[in-house]
């Protein structure tokens, strides 16, 4: 007997991840999308099967096993407190959260398991655990972070490059930053760890933005069941 798909609730429906995930969630038979909430009062209220809500009717949603959030920081709270309010799990990977929003997803933590993320691609996951490593094994070697995306992208460095200083600030090395943009990069992040006579070169290289839903939909999986706590991606990879 098959298992009941997996509800999940997807907040920011309308936006570019938004997007992305609805349409890999319709083509795995383990999800069931059972609301998508966009920010204005949708023209069509279901679409493809999935019921559609505003931002303003987030209260009145179905129930569902995990909320999935890609907004704006200004939809961000409102779904952190239903999600607290209903017991489900959250992953979010909406940016630009100021310090209150940031307590309150620590505070959330305590009473449901969530994972934020500025990047949810699986292989970044990995990149940054092995930074970390290196970071560790390495002391007084220079640590270089260099990431390159496409020419409309506003903020630098960006938000994976800054995690991934985190990770190697935490293990003790001291990055640098450069940032390149060109073309239509999805996204390159090089951390080079260099000593006397030698060099390591880690790299992650993004050919298609579906990574980033990919990850965002196993997250999801994972994160069912689990104990409340805020979780890094890479704690949910295996």
């Amino acid at each position: 007997m098959n298992a009941s798909p997996l509800k999940i609730l997807i907040h920011g429906a309308s936006g570019r991840m938004g997007k992305a995930l609805l349409r890999l969630a319709a083509e795995d038979s383990a999800l069931e999308v059972v609301a998508a909430v966009v920010g204005r009062s949708p023209a069509q209220r279901v679409i493809d099967g999935v019921p559609y809500f505003a931002a303003s009717e987030l209260a009145g949603v179905p129930a569902f096993d995990v909320a999935i959030d890609f907004s704006l920081p200004n939809g961000f709270s409102p779904i952190l407190a239903l999600s607290v309010q209903r017991g489900a799990p959250l992953v979010s990977g909406t940016t630009g959260l100021d310090d209150a929003q940031r307590i309150a997803l620590t505070d959330a933590a305590q009473a449901i398991p969530l994972v934020w993320a500025s990047n949810f691609s699986l292989g970044v996951a990995v990149l940054t655990d092995l930074v970390e490593r290196a970071a560790g094994t390495l002391p007084g070697w220079d640590c270089d972070i260099v990431e390159s995306h496409h020419v409309h992208k506003q903020d630098a460095p960006s938000g994976t490059a800054l995690t991934l200083g985190e990770a190697a600030t935490s293990s003790g090395a001291q990055p640098r930053f450069a940032s390149l943009r060109a073309g239509d990069i999805v996204g390159e992040h090089l951390v080079q760890f260099t000593g006397l006579g030698e060099r390591i070169e880690l790299v992650h290289r993004a050919s298609n933005r579906d990574i980033f839903a990919r990850g965002a939909l196993h997250a999801a999986k994972r994160l069912l069941g689990k104990p409340p706590a805020s979780y890094r991606v890479r704690d949910l990879i295996g």
